[in-house]
């Protein structure tokens, strides 16, 4: 027995970043969903409460190592740390464990990956979730075949455990809750791609080992007023492309809303309207890799948030996320093998040399149409201001035909390349590349590569900080082919690989949430050496005599710019720029692209 311990523990603990906490030695010989014995688990705070309290973070994880510890089925996992400096954790439910890792062993299996607390405020996942695990254990609920279950409890631990009972202004219970940000006050649903904190370095090293298919991201929304307790916010479709988007929105999609609403939950895509009444119509949320959703993406993962809505009661809220994760599971099990062959199908599809989208806009050429149930809503005078406000009349329900923009067109695109050569010294690019698990080779000596450069030519940057950063916008660049020395000890990232949309969407300066527009590069953009005009003065002339092509360039700036024939130090400076002694590093982006 002893011996037989020894080998589990060996084996688990080959899995890179993940370390078991509590596997029971049973596993060993039986699949069994329990014990002999029987097993009582203390009911929840959600329970006790009759449904009007969440649970601490100790009491969460508490609930978790009892049932790891009393079924079989039911594995803890410890994780990376978080800024907390608590580990992240990670449960599985899965009745067919053996020898292996279910993660590293998991033959035609499903992984559906639940993570809750994100905003621990929005505690609704972490308390269904619970539930959930239990029900499973206990055998409530069948057990899929095709499907391990795998759910974070708490994300944002330290948002957890800085609990009160007021920052949540717009939201009807539980009691108690945890807050929006993190340990150093990260939102971490803006922290996937540029991923400044642990948590959500942690994650990264989560997703990818457990390399979920679905993934399900429990929230609570903010904004309108309406009937339905739960909405739902799916990976945007046409972002996730081909026959896998077309399953999201014309078979996952209306399979989950179908399948509530036999179970009496009426369920509409996320209202993403403020300040304004619904029925005018909106558009789906652009979730970026920013977001989790728009982050699960770029691996072909099929992502949803649960947005259940801030005034409904508590209770309802976490009932109906409960009954919506039965639902998905249920999905994803008869699915399966549909699932598997379209996101097998969807990594092929991007590949160098094939045009890939950076960019969205919404294509107001099509739409649909929702019959919604929301509440009729009046601008009546503010006791406060005096001036109109927005009132809606719980008295006067309405189920109305609105019009849903659901439909996304590229706005921007670029060419995949064979690969990207990302210069050694960028070790934070380079970081964040090894923690999402992107194979990256090293130059084994100094060289020169024809490659594709590209040049900073106009950007816009936000007035006020977002997120620790002064993020850029609009980004242009104008390209041009060189022949570039590569040292030895540089790494080159091939596209042909499991991550390459990561790597487009990450490396390409002009991509929405890339790591040019979360500032990594800002260093470029500031000049290191200039010029003392009364030294240039005498250079330049000689330059520009020297130089009758850039000369005559000059004469002709200054004829047809009146603002520049004005200005002696542009002018300056602007010879400075055309000769030898202007920095070749400044504007220049240092990743580079080849072949392609």
């Amino acid at each position: 027995m002893r011996y037989m311990l020894y080998l589990l523990k060996r084996t688990l603990n080959k899995m890179k970043g993940i370390i078991p906490v509590y596997f029971c030695i049973i596993a060993l010989f039986s699949c069994t969903s329990n014990n002999d014995k029987e097993v009582t688990i203390k009911p929840t705070a959600f329970e006790t409460s009759k449904g009007t309290k969440t649970s601490t973070y100790n009491q969460v994880m508490d609930l978790y190592e009892a049932l790891a510890e009393n079924y079989t089925s039911i594995a803890l996992y410890t994780m990376q740390k978080t800024d907390a400096g608590e580990p992240l954790s990670l449960v599985t439910f899965n009745p067919n464990r053996s020898f292996e890792s279910e993660f590293s062993n998991r033959e035609d299996k499903l992984v559906l990956l639940i993570n809750n607390g994100i905003h621990p405020g929005e505690s609704d996942g972490i308390d269904a979730t619970m539930l959930l695990m239990r029900d499973l254990a206990e055998g409530k609920i069948k057990a899929p075949k095709n499907v391990i279950v795998a759910a974070i409890p708490v994300y944002n631990i330290g948002g957890a455990l800085n609990r009160n009972s007021t920052s949540r202004t717009n939201q009807n219970g539980p009691k108690e809750y945890g807050f929006r940000g993190n340990a150093r006050n990260y939102d971490l649903n803006r922290d996937f791609i540029k991923a400044d904190t642990k948590n959500a370095r942690a994650f990264a090293n989560l997703f990818r080992t457990v390399k979920p298919d679905v993934f399900i991201d429990n929230h609570v929304s903010n904004g309108a007023d309406y009937q339905y307790t739960l909405t739902h916010l799916f990976t945007q479709h046409n972002k996730l492309g081909g026959e896998l988007g077309k399953y999201v929105q014309s078979s996952l999609m209306p399979q989950l809303e179908n399948s509530l609403q036999q179970k009496k939950w009426d369920i509409t895509p996320y209202v993403n309207v403020f300040n304004r009444t619904p029925e005018s119509g909106f558009s789906q949320f652009k979730d970026s890799p920013r977001y989790s959703t728009g982050y699960t993406t770029l691996f072909n993962t099929l992502g949803m948030m649960v947005e259940t809505h801030m005034l409904k009661p508590y209770k309802d809220r976490v009932e109906g996320t409960y009954e919506l994760m039965k639902s998905m599971i249920n999905i994803a099990d008869k699915d399966a093998e549909l699932i598997h062959q379209l996101r097998n199908s969807n990594r092929l599809t991007y590949k160098a040399g094939v045009t890939y989208p950076v960019q969205w806009q919404i294509d107001s050429s099509q739409s649909s149409t929702i019959q919604f149930k929301g509440y009729e809503g009046e601008m009546i005078d503010s006791k406060i201001t005096g001036a109109k406000r927005l009132k809606y009349n719980r008295d006067k329900p309405f189920t109305k035909e609105i019009t849903y923009y659901d439909y996304f067109k590229p706005k921007k695109s670029v060419t995949i390349p064979q690969s990207y050569i990302i210069p050694q010294g960028y070790w934070n690019v380079i970081d964040l590349l090894k923690q999402n698990k992107i194979k990256l080779e090293k130059v084994q000596k100094d060289t020169v590569m024809t490659a594709e450069v590209y040049k900073i030519v106009n950007f816009k940057t936000v007035k006020s900080p977002y997120e620790g950063h002064y993020l850029h916008y609009n980004t242009e660049v104008s390209t041009k082919t060189e022949d570039v020395k590569v040292k030895k000890g540089d790494y080159i990232a091939k596209t042909d690989q499991e991550g390459v949309r990561y790597l487009v969407e990450t490396l390409e300066p002009i991509a929405t949430d890339s790591f040019f527009n979360w500032n990594f590069f800002d260093t470029i953009l500031q000049q290191k050496e200039g010029f003392s005009p009364y030294v240039w003065e005498d250079k330049a002339e000689a330059f520009l005599n020297n130089n009758p092509e850039i000369k005559k360039a000059f004469e002709e700036k200054k004829e047809n710019d009146p603002d520049f024939a004005k200005n002696w130090y542009a002018q300056l400076d602007w010879i400075h720029k055309q000769s030898p002694n202007y920095e070749k590093s400044h504007l220049r982006y240092p990743i580079i692209r080849v072949g392609g």
